[in-house]
This record gives C-alpha cells, structure tokens and sequence, in this order.
C-alpha cells in the first residue's frame, strides 16, 4: 500500500479506511465517466457481430457546442484549436471523447492501471474546464472538481487498494509493475 514516492511516510500512516475512501471516490467518479460515454456510444453490425461505436446524433451535436465553447471563450489559443482542430475534424473529436470516457471510466470503476486512467480523466478534465470556464462557475467547479479527484488519484495510488491494481501487484510484484501501476 505504501507509494514508490512515499517511502519515507511510517506504515502507521496509512490505514485500511483511507484506503476505502478513495476507492469509494474512484468508484463514483468511474461511474459518472461511464455514464457519461453511455449516452454517446451506440452498437451497430459488422457482419451481424456489435462493436461499440459513436452515435452520429453526438457526432451532429458536438460541432455546435464547441463553436458554443469557443464563441466566447477568453483563451484565445484554446479558441483557435477549438475553431481551426476540433471543428473540423469533429468526428475524430467524439470518438476520443466518447471512447476516452469509457476508458476512464472502466479504469478508475475497476481500479486497473488506475494512474494511466487517472491521467487521462486528469487530461479530459483540463480540456472540458479550459473549454467552459468562462461559461460560468459551476462548469469552472465542476471540472475543477474533477481534476483534484484525479490527482487525488494519481498521488494516492487509488488502485492499489480495493482495486484490480492491488490484486494484479500482489500476483505479480515486480518493480516495472509498480512502477506502471
């Protein structure tokens, strides 16, 4: 349980309830994640066998929200990636959103490779708060929010309690493993 960064912090400091606590957290926002890529993602057939795929209702919806983000949006860098990037290539947009969530999300839920899930829900989460910060400040809190929840998750090696990535470690303890995990 004791992090490859905080080896000299006693064993006594870390107990089985903080432990739970954040697997409690990691499990929530997973969740919302999830949900979240639920409502974007569709099945369709390949020779009468389903792949997950986008719903071309959110792939006609997201270039009229990111024109939204990006009317007045005061970051004048992130406005042109929004313009001149995302817009046109909006498609490739939804499928990173979309199958980025599910990836987060199954991550952080399972608690497997948590700190490459946490990265990444750490990286979407910056982008949607750059994206609609000047919106208002519960789109500024909630992604704020969100952020501090994966770096919470990135210090405190959420996985590696209550998670796969404690049993995956426990399996096989090698250093790249802890390193990875």
């Amino acid at each position: 349980m004791n992090p490859l960064w905080a080896d000299h912090i006693p064993r006594e400091a870390y107990s089985p309830s903080r432990g739970l606590a954040l697997a409690i957290i990691r499990v929530v926002v997973g969740g919302w994640f999830l949900k979240a890529a639920f409502l974007k993602l569709t099945l369709e057939p390949l020779w009468w066998v389903p792949y997950p795929t986008v719903t071309q209702r959110f792939i006609n919806f997201l270039p009229k929200r990111l024109a939204e983000f990006a009317s007045e949006n005061p970051i004048l860098g992130y406005q042109q990636f929004l313009n001149e990037t995302a817009i046109p290539h909006v498609t490739l947009f939804a499928f990173l959103e979309a199958f980025g969530e599910v990836g987060v999300g199954f991550g952080l839920t399972l608690g497997v490779l948590t700190s490459f899930s946490a990265l990444v829900g750490l990286l979407m989460s910056i982008n949607f708060f750059l994206a609609m910060q000047w919106m208002g400040f519960c789109q500024q809190g909630f992604h704020l929010v969100l952020a501090g929840c994966m770096l919470a998750f990135l210090i405190g090696r959420a996985g590696r309690s209550w998670g796969l990535d404690a049993l995956i470690l426990k399996r096989w303890n090698s250093r790249w493993l802890q390193r990875l995990l």
